[in-house]
């Protein structure tokens, strides 16, 4: 009994009867638009007193309400956002956006015609039937007190009428509800159906997904090589100022400044990057490091870390493609960052950087670590490095060669998106 009562008269219930007023409500202009048409096509000049005009009229008003969805492509977000605020449904079984292929706005009129149909069914009785069936329940005590049966049929004179009148009454408005609630649910059902997303809709969804995620991997892969590299060099940086604090303070002095430098550019590459993370924030202002802009400097901090660092750069880095040469520095840097990260500052980094048949060519070349000098790692700037020449169009090999660690890198100069 309670679950009955709630499934008629429960939130979920009222809330989609709110929602067939709305269709009913919708319906009217097409139906004032349909009497136009029955009045005069049948020389009535009292049409809303004649049931069957009034039903004409309707049937009249519906081809219309279609046509209106089929030609008005936000018709499914007004629909879709009614559904979803009115009809408890799972939000993202529903499309987004306007109807854009013949086959949604097709599916978009059959529900706006639906919707409209069944809400003006719902809404005439929901103003008809609840007077009538007050009407029914006060009936036994007015015509016993004032002696009227309110203009009721004859029936009523007999006792068991008007004894059975309030139950009729309670019955009906019953039944109006049953009739809404049954109306409300088939508008839930046919809405996922008549309302989901298209595969044109799911493959846009796909597309802007698959944008997202290369965003973010872009922006972990900038966090990555930014940071990780500020924090190996500013560890080599600080262990040795601090050997050397006692015996060499300018060198303690240089490499104390080298890590305020590190730092205090990191954080604002850092900024940069976060800047697109926030909702409504631009990019940041900081510029992206570039190989013929900044390779110096990375160099110098590098160095200033007490880690030995022999680069050739055969080729003009300025003529570089921006693009190319913007991840070619963080190629650069990640190539620095894993040598200092696993080598520990023993040996010699030999940094090349040249252009042949149209390539250019990027080798960091340290000694293989020993078991003491590994630190663990996650091979995440590898993988980042191997992400930045596939995008380029480029190749790139990793590993041990004799007793050295290489990392090479081929990146074509024409073509560069």
């Amino acid at each position: 009994m309670r679950t009955a009562a709630g499934t008629l008269f429960g939130g979920r219930a009222r809330r989609r009867w709110v929602h067939l007023i709305l269709g009913g409500a919708l319906a009217m202009p097409y139906f004032l638009v349909g009497s136009l048409i029955v009045g005069p096509a049948t020389n009535s000049r009292y049409l809303f007193n004649d049931l069957s005009l009034q039903l004409a009229s309707f049937a009249l008003a519906l081809p219309m309400a279609a046509l209106t969805a089929a030609l008005f492509p936000p018709a499914r977000s007004l629909e879709a956002g009614a559904v979803r605020a009115l009809c408890g449904l799972d939000p993202d079984g529903l499309a987004r956006g306007p109807a854009r292929s013949r086959a949604a706005r097709r599916r978009t009129a059959a529900f706006f015609t639906l919707h409209l149909g069944l809400g003006g069914i719902v809404a005439g009785m929901s103003l008809a039937v609840p007077p009538f069936a007050v009407v029914l329940i006060v009936l036994p005590v007015v015509s016993r007190l004032a002696g009227t049966r309110m203009g009721m049929p004859t029936v009523f004179d007999h006792a068991w009428a008007s004894a059975a009148a309030p139950v009729a009454g309670l019955a009906a408005l019953v039944g109006l509800a049953a009739c809404a609630a049954g109306a409300g649910a088939l508008l839930a059902r046919s809405a996922p159906v008549l309302l989901g997303p298209g595969p044109e809709d799911r493959l846009a969804a796909a597309e802007a997904r698959a944008a997202d995620l290369a965003v973010r991997n872009r922006l972990a892969r900038e966090l990555h090589d930014s940071v990780g590299h500020a924090l190996s060099a500013v560890m080599l940086q600080a262990s040795a100022a601090r050997r050397v604090l006692d015996s060499d303070p300018e060198f303690a002095r240089e490499a104390l400044a080298a890590i305020e430098e590190t730092t205090r550019r990191t954080v604002g590459e850092l900024d940069a990057v976060l800047g697109v993370l926030r909702d409504g924030d631009p990019p940041g202002t900081a510029p992206a490091p570039t190989l013929a802009a900044d390779l110096e400097g990375l160099l110098r901090r590098t160095r200033a870390g007490g880690q030995r660092v022999t680069a050739s750069v055969g080729t003009d880095t300025t003529a570089l493609p921006p693009v190319l040469s913007r991840e070619a520095y963080r190629i650069v840097q990640e190539g620095l960052s894993n040598a200092l990260r696993h080598g520990g500052g023993r040996g010699t980094v030999a940094l090349r950087i040249g252009v042949a048949d149209g390539r250019l060519l990027i080798d960091v070349e340290n000694p293989l670590p020993g078991r003491q000098g590994c630190r663990p790692g996650g091979g995440h700037g590898l993988r980042g490095v191997a992400d930045r020449v596939r995008l380029l169009g480029g190749s790139s090999r990793a590993g041990p060669v004799d007793d050295m660690w290489r990392l090479s890198v081929r990146l074509p100069l024409e073509g560069t998106a």
